[in-house]
């Protein structure tokens, strides 16, 4: 059936790596805050290296506005530095979660 094809087609997944200022305030729990109220599902995590990770998948609307957060990030943030990656939809996520 094309139209299920065509739904999972308007879906989208891009993984995205920031840094600069980016641990130590707060951004995990404000995207995770923000992934919920946009309606997108994913992960994000701290990088060893002071960068911050995150997956989102959602439709194409919703993962470029989370995208485009992530360009500032939460209050305190600095971000210098941002790189996304788009990736094949898995549909894998039921929400949005902070990964140890």
């Amino acid at each position: 059936m094309r139209g299920g094809g065509d739904i999972i087609s308007s879906m989208k997944r891009v993984r995205i790596i920031a840094g600069g200022v980016v641990q130590g305030v707060c951004f995990r729990y404000y995207a995770q805050r923000t992934a919920d109220s946009i309606g997108v599902t994913g992960w994000i995590r701290n990088l060893p290296d002071g960068r911050i990770e995150a997956v989102i998948e959602g439709g194409d609307a919703e993962v470029d506005r989370m995208a485009a957060w992530f360009r500032h990030g939460p209050p305190g943030a600095s971000v210098e530095e941002i790189s996304a990656a788009v990736e094949p939809y898995a549909g894998e996520f039921r929400d949005f979660r902070v990964r140890a």
